[in-house]
This record gives structure tokens, sequence and C-alpha cells, in this order.
């Protein structure tokens, strides 16, 4: 009986030691380790962030936003713009690519803590999450072939066109929650692509008429010297005017601390000298 004794108490033991070693050698995926703070910080934003010591960034891949260039750097006026946010609020950047279309369920699920990626502020994102100031000026636009010969949203009716899913150039062809489609586009032959990327790739091939695409990527990506020198702009045609803004979780407080840190980079003249760097212009709210 000793001995049986004796050799259970062993077999625990040994059943213990396989535990410990086994949790401190394994490896998990960032939702597994990332699990949400408690205390204080469950009930703040702010001081979740800050209790992970980082910022989780959704983004896709978007120049002039967020990019890779030719050198392998990720870089982008977002990129450097989110960059110096964070160092303001004394947490580190951690850029996570994302599928633009599930970009909502991804903040709420807590996978990222916010989308900064050239997202343009409407009525419904500001009912759905909460939204910085604007701080860049944008517009829909359509690309075609240069020597397509459509100089007008008339001649796509009947169309293939193409856009990002879950995008402003998306809702002016199939409309959203609080805006029409426009009515030429509205009558062409829609096809939703996962990047904005794709459908510049979908036009050069030919298996797309046009793209409506948000004018900052087209003005750097076609033309003259880009992948794309034989795709251009329609001239003269923006669709809408629009600012873009970085999305929260609704109600988070994070929105004040990064809005009081974008007045001191504006103050400063960081962020004027990033719209100059990369070719844009900065939203009349915050430019003065």
């Amino acid at each position: 009986m000793k001995n049986t004794k004796t050799a259970i108490v062993l077999l625990l033991v040994v059943a213990m030691c396989f535990g410990v070693m086994t949790g401190c050698g394994s490896k998990t995926t960032a939702s597994e380790t990332d699990t949400p703070a408690t205390g204080a910080a469950a009930d703040s934003d702010l001081a979740y962030i800050q209790a992970n010591g980082k910022m989780v960034i959704g983004y896709t891949d978007y120049a002039p936003m967020n990019y890779t260039d030719d050198a392998g750097k990720f870089t982008g006026f977002d990129t450097e713009f989110a960059i110096a946010v964070c160092e303001k609020l004394g947490v580190e950047p951690d850029f996570v690519e994302i599928n633009w279309d599930t970009k909502e369920v991804e903040l709420n699920a807590k996978s990222i803590d916010c989308i900064w990626n050239g997202l343009t502020i409407n009525e419904e994102r500001a009912a759905n999450m909460s939204l910085s100031v604007p701080y860049v000026k944008n517009a829909q636009v359509i690309v075609v072939k240069a020597d397509s010969g459509i100089t007008s949203t008339a001649d796509l009716i009947g169309k293939t066109v193409v856009a990002e899913i879950g995008s402003a150039g998306e809702m002016q062809i199939i409309g959203g929650e609080d805006s029409e489609p426009e009515a030429n586009l509205a009558q062409a032959n829609y096809v939703g692509m996962t990047k904005q990327t794709d459908c510049l790739l979908e036009v050069k091939a030919g298996t797309a008429d046009a793209a409506v695409l948000d004018w900052t990527l087209a003005k750097t990506m076609v033309g003259d010297g880009t992948d794309y020198a034989d795709l251009k702009m329609v001239d003269g045609l923006e669709l809408a005017t629009e600012e873009y803004g970085i999305a929260f979780r609704k109600g988070s407080d994070v929105t004040e601390a990064v809005n009081t840190a974008i007045a001191q980079l504006v103050e400063d003249g960081t962020l004027a000298a990033l719209a100059e760097k990369y070719g844009l212009s900065l939203s009349p709210s915050i430019a003065g």
C-alpha cells in the first residue's frame, strides 16, 4: 500500500512538472497572448492600450498612406503619423494588415485598437465607431485605361466597374445607409475587390473597365513613371470630396488622447511636413 501511495505521489509530481515545462516552452498566437487588461484598464480603452504597451493599428496596403517602399521599408503618411502619435502616448505602434471588409469586426473584437488607413469619415461610421478629428482631404475618382475613351460616368453604364469592398468608392456605385449611388454607376456591373490595389490590377488586365478609388492612392500609383503607366484618372471628374479620420471603438477615451496629440503635431509643424512629403492636403479643420 505504501508503495502504491508513493507511486501515485510521484506520478502527480511528474504531471505537474510536465505541465509547467509545457507552458514555458510553448508558442501562442497573438489572440492568446494579448488578453484584455483587467481592473482599471478594462474600464478605459486608453488604460488598456497603455497596459499592453502598444497600440495595434489596422491597415491595408495603400500608398501613400501605409505601404512598403522599393527598399523594403514599411512607410507612408499614416504610418509616420501613427508612429508620431504613439510616441506622444508613450506606447509602441504595432501595425497589423487587415481585411477592409471586416475592419469593424476586428476593431470591436480587440484584434486591433484602431483603423488608421485613409478611413473616410461618414455618418454611418460615426454612428458605429469613435472617430478622430479630420486630418486629410480626399476625393473619389475613376481610373481607366488611358486609351479607353471614357470621359464620364455615362460611359460606364453597362460596363464592369470595380471598387474595394466596404470603401467610399463602393458607396458611389451601390450606395450606403446614408448615401445614394451615383446614378450612372448604379447601372454598371459592379464587382467588389478585397483591396484598392486589386482594382488597379483588374483595370490593367482588362477584366474591368474602370475602378472607383481614393484620389490619394490614384495620384500616387497611376500614370507616367508608375507600374500603371497605361492607366489614368478621368480628367475633371471627382465623384465626392471627403476627409479622413482615425477610427476607435465606440466611446473610446483613446480618441480624445489622439486628438490632443494631433493638435500638438499640427502646432509643431510635424503634420504639415508629412503632408508635403507625401503630396497630400491637410483637412481645413486642422490646417487653419
